[in-house]
C-alpha cells in the first residue's frame, strides 16, 4: 500500500486525477470502477476535463441506492453522469450500471456476469464510509464475495447524497468483495474531519469483516491518499 497525506483536499484531488490520467494514458480502453460520494468528486471533475480521456473508457458503478431511479439527483448514477460519465462522453455501451428500479437480485446477478465477461477492474476509485464500509458492504459477521443486495447501515442511510430525500433506502445494490479486491489496481480517496475515526480503525492493521475496508490491507497495488483533516493526530504508515 502506498499511504499519502495531503495538506488539503485540493492536493489530495489532484494527486488522485494525476495517477487517473496516467492510468488511461497507459491502457485507453481501461475498466474504472468508480464511487460516489463527496470525497472523490473534485479528482473526477479534474480528470474529465480533459475530453479525450474518455474516448475509450469503460466505466462501471460501484453501487445504487435501492429503488432509486437515475432521474433521482441523490442517486449514484445521477452523481456519476454529472462528474464523469457526462462531462466524458461515456456512451451507453461502455457505462455498466446497477438499475435499481429493477428486481434487484435479478440486476446483481447481471451486473455479476457482466463484470466476469469484461472485468477484473483496472482501476477502481474507492471512499471509506464512516462506519468502514466499502460501496455498500456493510460492516457484518461475514461478507460477501459477489454482486448483491445489501441492507444498509444506520450511517449510510443518512448519508450526506441522500439529504432531501422523501424516503431514506433501506438496501442498496452494490459490487462485493471478491470484485473489489481482484481490481488491478485501487485509489482510495478520503477527506474531511468526518473520517478521522474511521481512519483510526483502518490504521490498527487489524482485518475484519467488522471494518470492510481493513480488507484493503491484503490487496497489493493500492493508493491510500487522504487529506489533512481525516488524518489529524494521526501517524501515517510507514
Amino acid at each position: 500500500m502506498r499511504f499519502k497525506t495531503f495538506e488539503d483536499a485540493e492536493a489530495m484531488s489532484r494527486r488522485a486525477a494525476g495517477i487517473m490520467a496516467a492510468a488511461v494514458a497507459a491502457k485507453p480502453d481501461l475498466l474504472l470502477c468508480a464511487a460516489s460520494g463527496g470525497s472523490p468528486t473534485r479528482a473526477y471533475d479534474l480528470f474529465a476535463a480533459d475530453k479525450a480521456r474518455g474516448a475509450r473508457l469503460r466505466v462501471i458503478k460501484l453501487d445504487e441506492w435501492a429503488g432509486m431511479g437515475v432521474d433521482n439527483s441523490a442517486s449514484c448514477e445521477a452523481y456519476l453522469r454529472r462528474h464523469l460519465v457526462g462531462p466524458l462522453a461515456i456512451p451507453e455501451a461502455r457505462f455498466l450500471s446497477f438499475d435499481a428500479t429493477a428486481d434487484a437480485v435479478a440486476e446483481c446477478a447481471r451486473v455479476e456476469r457482466k463484470l466476469d465477461a469484461e472485468g477484473p477492474i483496472d482501476l477502481l476509485i474507492l471512499g471509506v464510509g464512516v462506519n468502514g464500509h466499502l460501496g455498500l458492504n456493510e460492516p457484518a459477521e461475514a461478507l460477501t464475495p459477489e454482486c448483491h443486495v445489501a441492507t444498509l447501515a444506520e450511517t449510510s442511510r443518512a448519508h450526506p447524497m441522500l439529504e432531501g430525500s422523501a424516503r431514506a433506502p433501506s438496501e442498496g445494490l452494490t459490487l462485493g468483495m471478491a470484485g473489489i479486491l481482484q481490481a488491478r489496481h485501487i485509489l482510495v480517496l478520503v477527506a474531511g474531519g468526518h473520517k478521522l475515526h474511521a481512519m483510526e480503525k483502518f490504521l490498527t492493521r487489524r482485518v475484519t469483516a467488522a471494518f470492510p475496508a481493513s480488507f484493503l490491507w491484503l490487496h497489493g497495488n493500492c493508493d491510500f491518499l487522504c487529506d489533512g483533516a481525516a488524518m489529524a493526530g494521526l501517524e501515517a504508515p510507514a
